[in-house]
């Protein structure tokens, strides 16, 4: 058994377009299983990198996301994203019961209407992007709105609403140390805003995912009015921004990739397969998110990590695994290997996954099917990246058709 290296400080700040931060890298290879400093909370971390491990610890029920509530854990962000209630932080049963019931809220029949509504939104911005005339920005036209305009439109919230909503939820997100208080003050007013409206939407159902679950039942069992508000909350925060930037990176990445962009075009019936690929090889996010304490010692690649550890995981890393990916530092469109992690794994799979990955399919073909010779206004060095953010993402995307 190898003795743990020495804590290395991770601020996990690079954010060159979607070239892979060379600390993971470098971690991935040499240190799979490695001590980390983090920018905000108390002491250090564990960080797992490698496919196998990082499935082990999203699976085994030494690892409890529970166990973080009320410690003040090593984080990206100075205020925790995640609610102390949140489906999130759950262990088996309890997450269980809670997956089970907001499952029947993504059943094929509502998910169907999702897409006819997605559909329609794309239609209208794009419309409008085209009225707007070449060049255009594509995050401004078609990034930005639509996973807001969708997710708001699944969740019915009123238009009026959107925009301070989305404004709490960026505050949320941004990692500066002078960040804090307001990141406290947007979680408490989101919290505020959903306990109201979920009420409502409880006492009034309509046919909206909000009502979907409020009414959703497994047996005897139904989502108390804590836990309706609580996810009500996080569907808005998980299901608008990081479809957003994935839009934005998505489409970077095919449009300073000839190659692959004129195979999509050729046949378009590959981009479901191309975006699982793509999801793999982008590093969509900076660093890593929730982790979890173990509850006894575990050994992971020769490392002991003891009882009362925190442990975080990188899913960055996992998809880059080359002992479960051929060439996995290249991007294969015709790719048919294992599932990518970039939805998490596990018990703690994002349950919004099937609305994202509609809304790319939705977005992305009938981007390139109306603009068929879409292309870069400018060099793809000069494209502006986010840099504040626990997200990578360009902050606009000019294009020319």
């Amino acid at each position: 058994m190898e003795p743990a290296a020495a804590s290395r400080n991770c601020p996990f700040d690079y954010a060159e377009a979607l070239e892979f931060d060379p600390v993971l890298k470098h971690l991935m290879t040499e240190e799979p299983v490695s001590r980390i400093r983090l920018p905000h909370g108390d002491g250090d971390a564990w960080l797992v990198t490698g496919y196998d491990d990082v499935r082990t610890v999203t699976t085994d029920r030494r690892f409890s996301r529970s166990a973080v509530i009320g410690r003040n854990f090593p984080r990206m962000t100075p205020e925790p994203i995640v609610q102390d209630e949140a489906i999130n932080v759950m262990d088996p049963p309890g997450s269980s019961r809670l997956r089970s019931l907001v499952s029947k809220g993504f059943a094929p029949r509502h998910m169907e209407r999702m897409r006819v509504r997605t559909q329609h939104v794309v239609d209208e911005l794009l419309d409008r992007m085209e009225a707007h005339g070449s060049p255009a920005d594509l995050t401004e036209h078609l990034a930005d709105p639509l996973p807001l305009a969708t997710i708001c439109e699944v969740l019915d919230i009123p238009e009026a609403d959107r925009a301070q909503l989305r404004s709490h939820a960026r505050t949320m997100m941004d990692v500066g140390i002078d960040n804090r208080d307001n990141a406290v003050r947007a979680k408490a007013d989101l919290r505020a805003y959903f306990e109201k409206l979920t009420a409502h939407r409880r006492a009034n159902p309509g046919d909206d995912l909000i009502s979907t679950l409020a009414t959703a039942r497994d047996g005897d069992e139904i989502l108390n009015d804590r836990e309706l508000a609580v996810m009500a909350m996080v569907l808005l925060i998980t299901g608008q921004d990081t479809t957003t930037y994935q839009i934005g990176n998505i489409a970077y990445a095919l449009l300073t990739r000839p190659k692959e962009l004129a195979m999509l075009r050729a046949d378009p019936g590959r981009l479901p397969q191309a975006i699982e690929e793509l999801l793999r090889f982008i590093p969509f996010r900076k660093g890593v998110g929730i982790p979890r304490v173990a509850t006894e010692d575990v050994e992971l690649s020769g490392v002991t990590i003891q009882a009362g550890d925190i442990v975080h995981v990188s899913y960055l890393t996992a998809n880059r695994d080359g002992r479960k990916f051929d060439r996995p530092d290249e991007l294969d469109l015709e790719r048919t290997g294992p599932s990518h992690m970039t939805f998490g794994w596990g018990g703690h799979h994002c349950l919004g996954a099937p609305l994202a990955t509609t809304e790319l399919q939705v977005a992305l073909g009938t981007l390139l099917e109306r603009f068929p010779d879409l292309r870069l206004a400018k060099p793809a060095d000069e494209v502006r990246w986010n840099r504040t953010s626990i997200w990578r993402y360009p902050l606009a995307l000019p294009v020319l058709w």
